[in-house]
Parts: C-alpha cells; sequence; structure tokens
C-alpha cells in the first residue's frame, strides 16, 4: 500500500484543519518546498497536494506553490482543490500537477467531470469523495449534497475512474483512527477499485490496518505534523523493514 502525505495550502502556507473547518486551520510550515523535499528525502514518492483556498473558490490558487514543487523535487503529484473548469485541470497539469483530484467539479458539473475522464483518462483523474453521514461533501467541504457516497462512487466507476480519495470527514484530522469498515464496505462493492483511505490516521498501526483491509494508498497529514508517526517509520514501511 501506498503513503502519501498530504500537504494542505492556505495562503500558501502548509496548514492543517480538523473536520475541514476553515476556522481551525492550524499553520505547521510557511515553506511548502521544504516540507516536500523533507518527504522525498525520507523514500517517498506520493505527495497530495490541496489547494484549500482554490477548493472553496472559483478556480485554482496556489498554482505557484504546485508549480515549485513539480520542478524542484521528483515527487509524483495528486494535486486538488479548486479544478472546476476545462481551464483548470488544463492549468494544473501545465503547472506540474501528475495526476488530478475532482470533487466539487464531480458534484455540481458531472458533465464537465465526464469531459475530463474521456480527455485525460483514469491514470490521470481520481475521484474525490468526501463524505458526511454518507453524503458527499463539496465545495471545500463548506456545503453537502444529496448524493449517496456508494451510488456517487458507482457512477463515476462506471465512467471509468478507478482510484477514489475517500475521506471521512467526521475522522479529518481527530488522530482517532480511520473508518475501517467505511472502506471495508466500499471495497467489498467494486472489484476494480484502487481506493486511498484519508482521515483519521494516527499512527502505523492505521496505516497497517488499512493495508490488511486492501486499500491502494492511504493520505497522512496531521499524523506526521504532529509526530505522531515518524518519518523513519514511513521510511521503513516503504523499504518492507
Amino acid at each position: 500500500m501506498l503513503i502519501i502525505p498530504a500537504i494542505d495550502i492556505i495562503n500558501g502556507k502548509c496548514v492543517r484543519l480538523t473536520k475541514g473547518d476553515y476556522k481551525t486551520s492550524k499553520i505547521y510550515s510557511e515553506n511548502p518546498l521544504e516540507i516536500a523535499k523533507i518527504y522525498e528525502s525520507h523514500g517517498i514518492k506520493n505527495l497530495h497536494l490541496v489547494d484549500l483556498d482554490g477548493a472553496k473558490g472559483k478556480g485554482i490558487v496556489n498554482h505557484k506553490i504546485l508549480e515549485e514543487i513539480s520542478y524542484k523535487t521528483n515527487l509524483i503529484i495528486d494535486f486538488g482543490g479548486g479544478i472546476k473548469s476545462d481551464e483548470d485541470i488544463k492549468n494544473a497539469f501545465e503547472y506540474g500537477a501528475d495526476m488530478v483530484t475532482i470533487g466539487s467539479v464531480a458534484v455540481n458539473n458531472p458533465e464537465i467531470a465526464e469531459k475530463m475522464i474521456l480527455k485525460y483518462g483514469s491514470e490521470k483523474i481520481i475521484l474525490g469523495a468526501d463524505t458526511k453521514n454518507n453524503l458527499i461533501a463539496k465545495d471545500g467541504w463548506i456545503n453537502m449534497s444529496n448524493y449517496n457516497l456508494i451510488d456517487f462512487i458507482k457512477f463515476y466507476l462506471n465512467k471509468g475512474l478507478n482510484k477514489v480519495i475517500c475521506t471521512d470527514i467526521d475522522k479529518d484530522g481527530m488522530l482517532s483512527g480511520p473508518s475501517i469498515e467505511l472502506y471495508k464496505k466500499i471495497i467489498s462493492g467494486f472489484d476494480k477499485i484502487k481506493l486511498i483511505a484519508s482521515g483519521g490516521i494516527k499512527d502505523m498501526v492505521d496505516v497497517k490496518k488499512l493495508s490488511s483491509t486492501g486499500c491502494y494508498a492511504a493520505i497522512i497529514g496531521k499524523a506526521i505534523y504532529e509526530k505522531e508517526i515518524d518519518l523513519k517509520e514511513i521510511e521503513k514501511y516503504i523499504l518492507g523493514c
């Protein structure tokens, strides 16, 4: 299972939220590139980069951060936040994203999302299925949709996607453990899904539990910043030690 650290950006700085609440924003670093380089130095290959300003706005905001990390590291970057139009996704790839996560646009404008999938394919597009009480959240988790989580995933898997990031919003930033049963349910329901778990991971025990469920990858944020998980532990996991 891949371990993918997260860097969430507000005003060009690395932050973490609790349950997606922007009012809880805590700054961990003013230099996202430095954090990305630290991750890379520990053998990490992938990065989940989120433009939180863009997520609740009308388009990508922190594109310079994406461009800088892409240019100055060899990390494989999955970028999300602010992808609302054809122009946004085009810009994200031009700024250096290797993959793009579509969330709000997949809820609000499925026609545009389908065009993105057809143009760029399943290797470049990840579905963001962020959920609370089994419903899909949108607009930087500020608003809730009426879409059921399982139905939403099924719809887009039928459109050709296979990678899905699922965040249980109630777990996000809480360091209380991930939603193991939820992920088991999703994986058991879809044969070809590559499920990326996000939210709540507190230690390497949680990582191993997620791996045993069949998750394709796990995104870790606050646990690293709060030193609940040491990067040396991740390095050993990657090396199979």
